[in-house]
């Protein structure tokens, strides 16, 4: 059984424009670039081992309310940001992932692209908090959602299985809407 995939969940398409980067509707189109960014040794060592469609192809067909963009830079597809909600007005919040190209490590791409989303998140969709998660061993993806205003919460123990089948822990962290940096 297949999935339901956004595609066919009536999502809009949305298009984000941060100081430096667009972030637009991903889509099929975009399976082979997201593919050889997450196959980047820097970039997969973050990410589960890959289930047997390719570790991109899942990326695009999360949840039916999740929502996948493409990171732009210049024109060139550099990466990949999406975002879940939880719409239960009870524990309303939504939950955000990236991943970037190599290449544009270090350069405020990951920053200016998690702080557009934020900014979305809160200003246009109306939430006062969002989360994060990034494994606790990535100090890079650390600093970034600092930066942006998210401030650890707690230590999230074999949270998460890794390439090499190990579980290991993770960072939640979260961010409350007049926390926006």
């Amino acid at each position: 059984m297949t999935r339901p995939s956004r595609y066919d969940a009536g999502m809009p398409d949305v298009t984000l424009r941060g100081e430096r980067v667009v972030l637009r509707p991903a889509g099929p189109d975009d399976l082979d670039r997201f593919g050889s960014i997450l196959e980047e040794p820097a970039v997969a060592r973050w990410w589960n081992p890959p289930p047997p469609e390719g570790v991109a192809a899942a990326w695009l067909e999360h949840e039916a309310d999740a929502e996948v963009f493409a990171i732009e830079l210049d024109g060139r597809v550099v990466g990949s940001i999406q975002y879940a909600e939880q719409t239960d007005p009870d524990y309303r919040h939504a939950g955000i992932d990236i991943f970037l190209a190599t290449d544009v490590h270090g350069q405020g791409v990951g920053t200016d692209a998690v702080r557009t989303v934020a900014r979305y998140l809160i200003d246009v969709l109306g939430h006062h908090r969002l989360t994060i998660d990034p494994s606790a061993a990535n100090e890079r993806a650390i600093h970034v959602y600092s930066k942006v205003g998210f401030r650890p919460i707690g230590i999230l123990r074999q949270y998460e299985r890794g390439p090499d089948g190990t579980f290991h822990d993770s960072l939640f962290m979260d961010l409350l809407a007049d926390e926006l940096r």
